[in-house]
């Protein structure tokens, strides 16, 4: 079964639908590449899902170990390069909103770091990692 239908709506922009919940992500091509801008470009949901799915994984240690970090947050930078016209970079800062032992941050940094999203980017797209706890 597929996992979302891609509709090209015109003008660069595109619609897509995730089949078992209905929601919906609109994307348009960027400023810097012929666009409007008025929503995220593809590439900003791939370096955006390297913060949700490090969040994800994270969030999935943390419930086992009773620990909860609602509210913290990730601020996403996404740095294309050209020739040809690529992510090269994505850096990623975590604001997390507790502060737990040195125990703890190792366990949920490291796992971090172990969400598919990171393994399925191509090697050559530097990742920077910067956790700040509260």
């Amino acid at each position: 079964m597929a996992t979302s239908k891609v509709t090209y709506l015109g003008g660069l922009r595109t619609s897509s639908i995730h089949i078992n919940s209905g929601s919906e992500i609109i994307s348009d091509a960027p400023l810097d590449n012929n666009g409007r801008g008025e929503a995220f470009s593809p590439t900003d949901t791939v370096a955006n899902a390297l913060a949700s799915c490090m969040f994800t994984v994270m969030g999935i240690k943390a419930r086992d170990m009773d620990v909860d970090f609602s509210g913290s947050t990730a601020e996403v930078t996404k740095i294309m390069a050209a020739d040809p016209r690529r992510i090269s970079e994505i850096h990623v800062t975590f604001t997390m909103s507790i502060n737990p032992d040195e125990k703890t941050k190792t366990i949920l940094e490291r796992t971090a770091m172990t969400c598919p999203v990171f393994y399925s980017l191509h090697p050559d797209i530097k990742k920077e990692i910067v956790f700040n706890w509260k």
